[in-house]
């Protein structure tokens, strides 16, 4: 379709593609929360097209080539903060909130395609791309009327260089309503996040919740509204944080007043799902159960503030990982649930209770297909790490049968940084092809999450801040101890393998380790921190690439 729109009218046989002079791609198409609008990006500026009248307008101007674009999220945002959106549909249809993004002050950087056979345009490209440590690009937050008009510039200026509010990356943005716009901006050490209201009329702005953690503040996407007119607090709103070290939900005034926590314990919400303000209960996922699990579960939205916080409800059945989706009435939940032992599953569940109503797809282990592959589970281990913190991992050991007994030539797979697990209690560590591979030609594969990923709270993930490559390494060499001591691994028979930060991870461990590893299959590893886009991965790490740097040129 060359990223153009076609509009299927049900009762006509043919598709109506979207009029447009230009035949450049539509990105991003979003339609209006009331259906009768559809906008999208083209030309690097907003757009809306109306799907009663068929006429299109554009809403922007100015985008000047790749320098400054409309509507659309930067590549940091995109690949780091997971912000895909760089426009917000209000929720009554009448305005669009969008960024500007200004690339001018960062200097291209040239990629040369050396195996081209020809030279000129096709033989290279020009990026804007943030190094670590450099500047980012420039984000405005605009307000303008669905139907065209002046735009209305929010009091905001993310990566402005010498800014006094050190506001350096839009994070999130979402509308409550009777149209406020809220925004959640954060400073370039992770360390400080605000969320702020403004008055879409004028562009000012007020701050309504400031958060500090010298760790780091991990984005996510809990922050919920309440609005309807029968809740305790109307335009209060939901919030989780990691404050305590595990990531809860607190429930906040509409001055953005903590009023009191939702949730609580050594154990972690990861995402809400919906909300019943006339019933007063929030619907969450989370590890109540077991870090290696993820279930849904049921809060009190309002609870006394006199009686000790009660226990969420659990509403899946069965040991594992669960995905839901909650319908808009709030009466019924879609689960998609898996484990070790079983194949992905779809059924349909009551949400007072979790009682089954229907099943929608199941595909049993049975079939022909997954006994040829003769899949066997990997045994989950418990190991312990230097300061006493339980590690958990995921072995697949070889047919004694077949293969004799151990010990076995070893491959360990890591990856060992932040917002990533690798050991759970999932279909995806059964279906490890590579894994199942290598333990059906009689090499133990092991696989395990050491201090600093994710899922056990923020203390544990915490560790790896400023111990890249040290931490992490360690940890993975207590695992390797194991394998040794139970007589599955020796020394000099260990490999270790993986991408990205594992792929790093894989060459530091073995470079560190060499008595105890003896090769390492780094998959395109991060080899210069100079050279991450982390002006963010998590600038976290960026005060130690700047410390090594420093160190670099004094030796």
């Amino acid at each position: 379709m060359s990223g153009q729109i076609y509009i299927q009218d049900l009762s006509m046989h043919s598709d109506l593609k979207l009029p447009s002079a230009s035949c450049s791609p539509v990105i991003d198409p979003h339609v209006s929360p009331d259906g009768t609008m559809l906008a999208y990006v083209r030309d690097n500026e907003l757009h809306v097209f109306n799907l009663t009248r068929y006429i299109s307008k554009q809403l922007t101007s100015g985008a000047n080539g790749h320098m400054i674009t409309h509507g659309l999220s930067e590549y940091i945002a995109q690949e780091e903060m997971e912000r895909k959106n760089g426009y917000w549909w209000s929720l009554d249809s009448k305005y669009i909130a969008f960024t500007e993004v200004d690339y001018s002050g960062i200097p291209p950087f040239r990629i040369m395609h050396q195996g081209k056979s020809s030279v000129g345009s096709e033989a290279q490209e020009d990026h804007s791309y943030p190094f670590a440590g450099g500047p980012n690009v420039k984000v405005r937050l605009g307000v303008v009327s669905a139907t065209g008009g002046p735009i209305t510039w929010m009091d905001l200026l993310c990566g402005e260089r010498g800014q006094a509010n050190n506001e350096e990356y839009l994070a999130r943005v979402c509308w409550m309503h009777r149209n406020i716009l809220t925004a959640q901006v954060m400073n370039r050490s992770h360390s400080n996040l605000k969320i702020l209201k403004f008055d879409i009329k004028t562009g000012q702005r007020k701050v309504i919740l400031e958060e500090v953690n010298e760790t780091w503040i991990n984005l996510h996407d809990c922050f919920t509204p309440l609005d309807k007119v029968n809740t305790r607090y109307p335009g209060g709103f939901i919030w989780s944080s990691e404050k305590t070290g595990f990531r809860h939900l607190y429930l906040h005034n509409s001055d953005g007043k903590c009023v009191g926590p939702i949730t609580q314990g050594e154990w972690m919400v990861e995402q809400v799902v919906g909300v019943n303000e006339a019933s007063g209960i929030v619907y969450f996922t989370g590890t109540l159960d077991s870090p290696l699990e993820c279930h849904l579960y049921g809060a009190n939205l309002f609870p006394d503030a006199d009686n000790p916080l009660p226990v969420p409800f659990r509403l899946t059945h069965g040991k594992g990982k669960h995905v839901v989706v909650l319908d808009h009435q709030m009466q019924r939940f879609v689960d998609i649930y898996d484990s070790l032992g079983s194949l992905p599953k779809v059924t349909m569940h009551s949400l007072s209770d979790g009682s089954l109503i229907v099943p929608l797809y199941e595909q049993p282990l049975s079939i022909p297909r997954f006994k040829k592959l003769q899949l066997q589970p990997p045994d989950v281990i418990q190991v312990e790490s230097k300061d006493g913190t339980t590690l958990y991992g995921a072995l697949y050991k070889p047919d004694s049968a077949r293969f004799g007994p151990p010990p076995y030539k070893t491959m360990i797979q890591v990856y060992g940084g932040p917002s990533v697990q690798l050991v759970s209690d999932s279909w995806i560590n059964t279906v490890d092809m590579r894994a199942q591979y290598w333990r059906s030609r009689g090499i133990l594969v092991w696989k395990m999450d050491n201090r600093g990923t994710a899922r056990r709270g923020l203390k544990f993930e915490g560790a790896l801040k400023y111990n890249c490559g040290q931490i992490d390494a360690e940890d993975q060499v207590t695992g390797a101890d194991w394998l040794i001591k139970q007589g599955l691994a020796q020394c000099g028979h260990i490999g270790l393998y993986r991408w990205s930060y594992g792929g790093y991870l894989s060459a530091m461990t073995l470079a560190k380790f060499p008595e105890v590893f003896k090769c390492a299959v780094s998959g395109a590893p991060v080899t210069s921190w100079m050279g991450t886009t982390l002006s963010t991965l998590k600038n976290i790490w960026v005060c130690l690439a700047k410390i090594n740097r420093v160190i670099c040129k004094v030796l």
